[in-house]
């Protein structure tokens, strides 16, 4: 892939194939669809530093996400991080909200840093950081929107906020932008570093750390989730289709 366009095919495959499969990661490449439409709209009306630059960034953060699920799917290795999202998704126990943030959590956290270096290969990264911010900030309106009107799709998703007031719990103060300025602050390390698996393998160890305290948040947590969880029962595609309208009217805003 080089063109912002074929991304969007291979993101339409691979929500037809979770819709015909019923599969929970069809959640997270809804959002990133729309954010991926969000981009290209905003590389053909001009509005980034450097918009060819930022059709390469979009493609090679995209392809750490494609790349992952087509290895995921056949069987072979790939990060622990997206192995972890992807696992999840066969459970029906979790929300959608802990499926979305395993997704973001390992693109954000993990691949948006190396698809920023890429992008600047061989040239320096401070280049890059506006139109770094940008994409960031498309990402963290759509999942900030998402979660405040969460209760379209999780009815008594709420209930859950006030009752885990002041515990340090992660399903629920997951923030984009601190997520955003540790890609950056990794993006730099791995730009600079000549042993790039290293880098990677490192990162993926502690960003994998985050995911299983997404996916398992705790005994008193975990009981309210089993309640909520009842609530949010309904086919998979139906979810997709509430969350597609959801970041489809966030989107119109930015």
């Amino acid at each position: 892939m080089t063109k912002i366009e074929e991304v969007l095919e291979k993101l339409d495959q691979i929500i037809s194939e979770c819709r015909s499969k019923q599969s929970r990661i069809g959640y997270f490449a809804i959002l990133y669809r729309q954010v991926t439409r969000r981009v290209r709209d905003g590389i053909l009306a001009g509005e980034f530093e450097d918009n060819p630059r930022m059709e390469i960034l979009d493609v090679l953060f995209a392809k750490r996400f494609i790349d992952a699920y087509e290895g995921w799917v056949q069987s072979q290795a790939i990060t622990e991080s997206w192995r972890l999202a992807f696992e999840a998704s066969k459970n029906t126990k979790h929300l959608v909200l802990q499926h979305l943030l395993l997704g973001i959590n390992a693109h954000i956290n993990l691949d948006l840093g190396i698809a920023a270096s890429e992008t600047m290969k061989g040239k320096e990264l401070q280049a890059i950081k506006s139109d770094f911010d940008q994409i960031n900030f498309i990402l963290s309106e759509l999942v900030d929107d998402v979660k405040a009107n969460i209760s379209k799709i999780s009815p008594i998703f709420g209930w859950l906020i006030p009752l885990a007031k002041g515990r340090d719990e992660m399903l629920l103060n997951f923030s984009i932008q601190i997520a955003r300025d540790g890609a950056w602050k990794y993006a730099g390390e791995y730009h600079i570093d000549p042993n790039k698996d290293f880098q990677i393998q490192d990162r993926d160890k502690n960003i994998s750390t985050l995911a299983r305290k997404l996916i398992n948040p705790g005994k008193f947590l975990g009981f309210l989730i089993k309640i909520v969880g009842f609530a949010e029962w309904k086919s998979v595609s139906k979810t997709m289709d509430q969350l597609d309208q959801v970041a489809a009217e966030t989107l119109k805003k930015i």
